[in-house]
């Protein structure tokens, strides 16, 4: 795509968009970077583009005359592709594109991608740990923080990306087309975002729709609707399987605590022991078996993949272990921002619990994360916007031993006044951090940092 010269306009001045004005500034393109909130910092916005840019800063309404002169659009992730100015700009036949596309335009090299509603950035880290061992220029990017478009330059032909793709920056791909895909599981998430589960899976399930026969699609035999999409003969890529329940004849599989893999249905290989791997948890073992077979389909040697998830330990914030304190346990889950998620953390915990959920409402429902607590959680310790609904629900489903807090720093020590030696206290809230924090980064180490003082 040829953009010198063009009148580009990108979207959204998070991280993803200051990394694609930067590419397109590169490649000539005359850029305006525009966010729609009025109270936009701009210096602030001027000190992270690149040195030397001349793109122009917009922020607040959108000035309705660039209609006439845009040649391309780039969205950011967080930009919703309904929105009234987005349809005006299809109304006046403007290309419009997301910043995943842009790179992939841009970029070098062959695309390992992973979508799916939990355990994506796991899945993520661990098949870049096996890919960097195996291949000497490996990138890591897409949701996981690291922007796509900011590696571009650094990708040659010899180049493999592994890229964490969110349903959001899912929904504005053209032609991105990934060797070896991967869903991992599809749960309500982001409804306030997408508004029905129909386009929610819409969106997760365009990461194959420029695939071909000769890639590959990793995808999850206990998720009912995968099955039936990866049974679907107009799936055109080759599907391998993975599955916590049962064997497979094509991919990946949990049996008597091994992790095993066997093609077309021939002998089948052992992996690893579970018991050999430094995380916990079925729903871990189950993201394993993904990165896995991603793996193996794209060529690794499975030398390389077995001791490469045997060495990793896992990822910041996914019901990471902080600190024993007075003989407690204390985890840290704040990557749980939804109830499947926050469900997988609760069936990791050995130990009776003491629970902080609550924050941003995505509008999920809560009612099968309390009914997951079996008698393991011993009191429940709420916060944040969504603080009633879910403790509405909790009673609903019998649950009843709940506390509010009005604070984070309240929230994390009244968990603590609560537990006793031989317990664990779990920050796993079920929802988004938005309505305190910048994003779950900033409340996990917010977090870790309470449990440290202690």
């Amino acid at each position: 795509m040829e953009v010198a010269g063009k009148k580009v306009l990108v979207f959204g001045l998070g991280k993803s968009g200051i990394g694609a004005g930067a590419l397109l500034e590169k490649r000539g393109a005359a850029v305006i970077l525009y966010d729609g909130n009025p109270n936009l910092d701009t210096e602030a916005v001027r000190r992270k583009v690149r040195e030397g840019s001349s793109a122009r800063i917009v922020a607040g309404a959108f000035p309705e005359e660039l209609l006439d002169e845009l040649d391309l659009v780039v969205l950011s992730p967080g930009v919703p592709t309904d929105l009234p100015v987005i349809e005006r700009m299809r109304q006046a036949k403007i290309r419009i594109i997301g910043e995943i596309e842009l790179a992939y335009l841009f970029g070098k090299g062959e695309i390992l991608a992973i979508t799916g509603t939990n355990g994506k950035t796991t899945t993520t880290s661990l098949l870049g740990e096996i890919i960097k061992n195996a291949y000497e220029s490996a990138f890591v990017v897409g949701n996981i923080g690291n922007p796509y478009t900011e590696i571009v330059d650094e990708t040659g032909d010899d180049s493999v990306i592994v890229a964490e793709m969110s349903s959001f920056q899912l929904e504005s791909i053209d032609t991105f087309r990934p060797r070896v895909s991967a869903i991992l599981n599809l749960t309500p998430d982001h409804l306030n975002r997408h508004h029905t589960m129909e386009a929610y899976i819409r969106a997760k399930m365009n990461i194959t729709k420029n695939q071909t026969g000769d890639d590959f699609c990793i995808l999850n035999y206990e998720d009912e609707v995968l099955c039936r999409f990866g049974e679907d003969p107009a799936l055109a890529p080759r599907v391998l399987w993975f599955s916590s329940a049962r064997p497979v004849e094509n991919g990946m599989y949990l049996e008597d605590g091994h992790i095993l893999y066997r093609r077309d249905g021939g002998v089948a290989e052992t992996l690893c022991a579970v018991e050999e791997l430094q995380l916990l948890g079925t729903h871990n073992y189950e993201n394993v078996m993904a990165a896995a077979a991603m793996a193996l389909a794209y060529g690794v040697p499975a030398d390389t993949v077995r001791e490469t998830v045997k060495a990793f330990r896992g990822v910041e914030h996914r019901i990471e272990f902080v600190a024993k304190k007075g003989g407690v346990a204390y985890y840290n889950d704040s990557k749980g921002t939804n109830p499947d998620a926050a469900i997988k953390a609760v069936q990791a915990m050995r130990r009776p619990t003491v629970l902080i959920g609550g924050g941003y409402d995505k509008q999920s429902d809560y009612r099968e994360w309390i009914e997951s607590f079996g008698g393991k959680v011993k009191q429940l310790v709420l916060l944040g916007e969504t603080k009633e609904k879910i403790a509405s629900q909790a009673r609903a489903c019998g649950f009843t031993d709940i506390v509010f807090a009005d604070t984070f720093d309240g929230a994390v020590r009244t968990a603590a006044r609560a537990a006793q030696p031989g317990d664990a206290v779990l920050l796993s809230p079920a929802c988004a951090s938005w309505d305190m924090f910048k994003s779950y980064e900033e409340r996990g180490d917010k977090f870790k940092e309470i449990v440290n003082s202690l």
